[in-house]
């Protein structure tokens, strides 16, 4: 008891008067004697006053709170352990004066000075809740609430609900620009040769896709017809017989080809999003996927069979970002953007059935941007590079003479991508403020159409971008100047 009293005299100083008003009347007429409620933060204190003499105070559970007296209208109140109980005042009637809930939990008082003396412009409030903090109000940005929600963390740790609501939604614009150049090299040289000796007994064919094929030819490797592929999608084929060269008459088949292509790509996909919420983008299209799956027959395991179902993948150029903004309009952005085509090179075949592969390039990060500024995300260079030579063993690698005994390949491919993403803080705009591309574009009207060929017609669109009415028109008309069409 001594030690509650010490501790008493040294709370007293910090303690918060509450003053316990009269009874009101209830809905139904009758008195109501509950006086609302009281928060005490854990091994802190609160004085509790009352407009009459107190002749007996009890509280219902002594382990949550203790009470002490201090005068015959006050009551001291300290918080020992985390929970909820009652505080009951009676006068010297020994009638009920009060009824008064008390709640011990974490130093919200403590919580409600930090956040307004750190964040005096925002209306957040603090509160009890069995163990945990219960912040709720208006703030300006979600920063603003993650930081108060930090500073709850400090005083009950995870106990933390938070009920806090923006003031205003803030709406972000998302400006991307994909910009990929690819640039492609290839040269063939392809040699096919056919040579047969004067006595018959020897004859031959080198090349991509030489072949002997039993039956009835010219060979003397069993009557056998030899054959080469054919030469298709060259540039140039350029044929010469020789005769009577080291006893063979030889026939042979240039093939040339040189490739070079550049191709540009370029998408501007623009979306707007909530703050903190996410949006996505997908300008491309979906590939079907066959998917074996088993069902089981009436047969037991062994009578099962495979349905084939098809499932979609998507590809092209997509974007994805969540926007949050700061209290300083700061955008912070995750950004996530890929760029995805179908590769034949890469598909699998499965069953008789070809699935596609797909070739990506993705990204994916995290910054803070300011209003209009812009960030850059390159680097994502692709080099391919492949030579392929087929040649006759030994007589291939003679020098000079060789050529003509081999066929060369040579590919090379170089592919940048460049992605630029500027964020902007956007508003709605009126109705009358929307133009359509559609406005400066009359019906057509038959005689045009019938005797001028005309099968559309245009309206003038005034300086400031708006479609004029007549009387601007021949008001403009009037000074000599025309509008633009």
């Amino acid at each position: 008891m001594r030690g509650n009293l010490k501790l008493m005299g040294a709370a007293i100083a910090l303690a918060t008067a509450t003053t316990v008003a009269a009874p009101v009347a209830a809905q139904d007429g009758s008195m109501s004697i509950h006086a609302g409620s009281v928060e005490v933060p854990v091994n802190k204190s609160q004085v509790i006053s009352a407009d009459r003499p107190i002749a007996r105070a009890m509280i219902g559970n002594d382990e949550i709170a203790d009470i002490f007296p201090i005068s015959d209208r006050s009551v001291y109140v300290l918080g020992k352990q985390l929970g909820t109980t009652s505080l009951t005042l009676y006068d010297r009637s020994n009638r009920v004066m009060a009824v008064m809930d008390v709640a011990v939990g974490p130093d919200v008082i403590g919580l409600r000075e930090q956040i307004g003396s750190l964040m005096p412009d925002e209306g957040i409030d603090a509160r009890i809740s069995n163990e945990s903090i219960v912040l709720s109000g208006t703030v300006s940005s979600a920063g603003a609430a993650d930081r108060a929600v930090q500073l709850a963390r400090a005083y009950a740790g995870d106990n933390v609900v938070n009920l806090m609501s923006l003031g205003g939604s803030q709406q972000v614009m998302l400006e991307v620009r994909f910009a990929e150049v690819s640039r492609q090299i290839g040269k063939d040289l392809g040699v096919r040769s056919f040579f047969n000796s004067r006595g018959g007994r020897l004859s031959g064919v080198t090349g991509t896709g030489s072949s002997l094929t039993p039956g009835v030819g010219n060979s003397n490797f069993g009557n056998g017809d030899l054959s080469v592929e054919s030469v298709t999608g060259a540039f140039g084929v350029v044929t010469r017989s020789f005769t009577d060269v080291l006893g063979l008459d030889i026939d042979f088949a240039l093939d040339t080809l040189e490739q070079k292509g550049l191709s540009k790509t370029l998408a501007e996909p623009t979306l707007i999003s909530l703050s903190g919420e996410k949006a996505s983008f997908l300008a491309g299209g979906e590939f079907p996927i066959p998917v074996a799956q088993s069902s089981s027959g009436q047969g037991g395991a062994g009578g099962g069979t495979a349905a084939i179902t098809v499932e979609f993948k998507p590809f092209g150029v997509s974007l994805g970002f969540t926007p949050t903004v700061l209290s300083d309009n700061t955008i912070n952005l995750l950004v996530e953007p890929e760029v995805s085509s179908i590769d034949p090179s890469a598909s699998v075949t499965v069953g008789g059935l070809t699935v596609p592969g797909l070739q990506t390039r993705r990204a994916s990060t995290v910054l803070e941007l300011r209003d209009g500024e812009s960030f850059a995300i390159a680097g994502l260079i692709q080099r391919d590079f492949q030579t392929t030579v087929n040649q006759v063993p030994l007589l291939g690698s003679i020098p000079i003479i060789g050529s003509l005994f081999r066929s060369s390949s040579f590919q090379k491919g170089e592919t940048e991508l460049l992605i630029i993403v500027t964020p902007r803080l956007v508003q709605p705009i009126r109705p009358d403020q929307v133009r359509l591309p559609t406005d400066r574009v009359r019906d057509p009207v038959q005689a045009d159409v019938m005797l001028n060929g005309t099968n559309y017609r245009t309206d003038p669109v005034a300086p400031n971008g708006s479609v004029p009415t007549s009387s601007d028109v021949a008001a403009e008309a009037n000074e000599g100047d025309d509008y633009d069409y």
